[in-house]
């Protein structure tokens, strides 16, 4: 169980970096748009006047549209941000699983030799191990 929560877990922290990612691309394309539409409210204060209401109007659509792009790319970054925190939370779980799993398998190894040796010392030590791999990977749900 500890293995394939383990590799659960790992499985979870890569979909949510991959998230991550994708709202940090969408973060840079709203930050893009942003520029552009500066770039277009500069270049229509430079222009010759054609029409002051109609100039007017499109850089107070422009500045709007601004303003909007700020906001949600703030809304964007936090939601990044909560992903990434995701990730580091996901990856502390997998890590215990990790950590439990192997002191498992080297329980078993240790209960295993035993047999060839007829030494209890090997049995305690691996009853030890084992017990300690199971709490290590119930101590994951104690992670926050």
């Amino acid at each position: 169980m500890a293995t394939v929560l383990g590799h659960r877990t790992h499985t979870e922290a890569v979909l949510i970096q991959s998230r991550a990612g994708d709202q940090c691309n969408e973060c840079q394309a709203k930050k893009i748009r942003m520029e552009n539409l500066s770039v277009v409210v500069d270049l229509l204060a430079l222009q010759p006047n054609t029409g002051p209401t109609a100039k007017a109007a499109k850089n107070a659509e422009y500045k709007a549209h601004i303003e909007k792009c700020k906001q949600d790319l703030a809304e964007e970054q936090a939601k990044a941000r909560e992903f990434e925190a995701e990730v580091r939370l996901s990856e502390r779980k997998a890590s215990r699983y990790d950590l439990g799993e192997a002191l498992l398998q080297i329980a078993v190894v240790l209960s295993s030799i035993t047999l060839f040796t007829r030494n209890r010392g090997y049995f305690l030590l691996g009853l030890v191990l084992g017990a300690t791999g199971l709490l290590i990977a119930a101590s994951t749900l104690l992670v926050h």
